[in-house]
């Protein structure tokens, strides 16, 4: 009992710091851009955690390792693609998104910036963006809620149901009530928790096995597998395709509206260059080492974990060295890795319904405090969507954001990077991208998924070369269109904001 006390104390004075921050920022801003963008006033550093915390959510402390437990040292080609893909998208993307989006008419989300960018007057690349968010954010939110009720469900035996109830419960209130700046303030600490954390665990459980040496020595006599790069622990080999599909998670950057709306509110293009910094260093050592807690967990719990309970090695890491103060701890940066991203994927796809459906086509008119309340109402609606989704415990954590993370990867991926490097991007291209590489990923899911080819990858291939035809098929693009992008390549080079 003295332990189960210690650990619900912790978690209870976490849960109260949340619901805090979401209190605490309730009334701060009264409009739009405050509640979805902070006002672009946020910091390099939170803008960099915020970025990285709620990109990586449950599954870098559950699946992740998971996957590692079950395949072994191949699961690094994961984290190598997604290491790859945080810096590049940083480096080209960022900057040029922060600049673009203010001229674009102030745009608030990735819809918006689209619509702006084209003039797209019809609001058609508006709508089946926002199609699109909302169809993959419900899958994407939904694995985050699968990871906090297998949580609850195995560290205190509650029910699968109510672990789900009291998961969306945290992260609806605080979404709902405070917005972008809450939701940013509590993805910085939750950044920083999940950071150590990640490191702690694991180095732990080397220590306690004697050592780099002692420890690798004793994995590789339980299985030489382990440790090669080609072969994973279950005997597989690695074909080129299944290497290219690992590493293509990196692709997917380019897309995540959550992440990319990060580089929207950072208080100024100058302050990218040390926020690139921070985020580089936290995503390569979180990743390499939430795959080293796979490999530990199997050096130290055997192969007890079986089918969805080999997302759980984490916590049984935890539980198996520390008190229940420590443990608590890192509970808490399990929780607060879920519902970073599940937080911010709720506020993207409430300001998609927001200003891309209800401002956009339905109330025109609509004062910016009715807005705002609008997108609290979507909020609700989207999570109630997700916990549907969510309700099969059997779903794997991974599985979800696989396929979530393939779809924005190639509905929005190419788009973005065409509309913010190649003038001659059209608005029929632009569409004609969204959808091609939107459907692709939702068809090949369900009926290509066995060729064993990550569906990123043909989705992102045939959504830029949608682009490209569509657009050199069309008419030049209009000075009035044109003109806006060589006023963003003249602010770039001048090192303007």
């Amino acid at each position: 009992m003295t332990q189960d006390w210690g650990m619900v104390t912790v978690l209870g004075l976490y849960f109260l710091a949340m619901f805090g921050m979401g209190i605490f920022h309730f009334n701060s801003k009264d409009d739009l851009e405050g509640y979805l963008l902070g006002g672009r006033k946020v910091g390099p550093w939170v803008s960099a955690l915020s970025a990285e915390a709620s990109d990586m959510s449950g599954w870098m402390l559950m699946g992740l390792p998971g996957y590692a437990y079950v395949c072994g040292i191949s699961a690094l080609w994961i984290a190598i693609g997604l290491a790859i893909g945080t810096v590049l998208n940083w480096v080209f993307v960022a900057r040029r998104l922060r600049i673009y989006t203010v001229i674009a008419n102030n745009s608030l989300t990735l819809p918006d910036f689209f619509e702006n960018r084209y003039r797209d007057k019809s609001k058609i690349l508006r709508v089946v963006s926002a199609i699109f968010i909302f169809i993959f954010f419900l899958i994407y939110t939904a694995s985050g809620f699968v990871a906090g009720g297998r949580l609850f469900n195995t560290v205190f035996g509650v029910d699968y149901l109510y672990s789900l109830l009291i998961t969306a419960g945290i992260v609806v209130f605080y979404s709902f009530a405070g917005g972008y700046t809450a939701v940013c303030r509590t993805d910085f600490f939750q950044g920083c928790l999940m950071f150590f954390t990640i490191i702690l665990v694991p180095v732990t459980g080397i220590i306690a096995s004697g050592g780099p040496t002692a420890s690798y020595d004793k994995l590789h006599a339980l299985n030489e597998n382990f440790f090669s790069f080609f072969t994973d622990a279950t005997g597989e080999t690695l074909t080129f395709t299944a290497i290219i599909s690992l590493l293509a998670w990196g692709l997917g950057y380019f897309g995540q509206p959550h992440i990319l709306v990060r580089f929207m509110g950072i208080r100024s293009a100058k302050d990218i260059p040390q926020a690139i910094n921070i985020a580089t260093v936290w995503v390569i050592f979180s990743l390499f080492f939430s795959v080293m807690s796979g490999l530990v967990g199997r050096l130290v719990l055997g192969d007890s974990l079986k089918g969805v309970n080999s997302e759980t090695v984490f916590m049984a890491l935890s539980g198996q060295y520390f008190n229940s103060i420590v443990a608590g701890v890192i509970i808490a940066a399990i929780l607060g890795a879920i519902m970073s991203t599940s937080s911010s994927q709720l506020l993207v796809t409430a300001s998609a319904i927001t200003t891309d459906f209800y401002h956009a086509i339905l109330r025109k008119e609509a004062s910016p405090q009715e807005l705002v309340n609008v997108s609290r109402i979507s909020v609700f609606i989207v999570a109630a969507c997700s916990f549907t989704i969510a309700l099969n415990p059997n779903n794997y954590i991974l599985d979800l954001v696989a396929y979530a993370w393939a779809g924005f990867g190639a509905s929005f991926g190419p788009l973005l990077l065409f509309s913010l490097y190649w003038k001659r991007t059209t608005l029929s291209g632009a569409v004609s991208g969204v959808v091609t590489g939107g459907i692709t990923v939702l068809l090949w899911k369900q009926f290509l998924g066995s060729t064993g080819i990550y569906e990123i990858v043909p989705g992102f291939i045939i959504s830029s070369i949608a682009i490209y035809v569509v657009s050199k098929m069309d008419k030049v693009p209009s000075i009035e269109i044109t003109s806006l992008f060589d006023v963003a390549e003249e602010k770039l080079s001048h090192n303007e904001d």
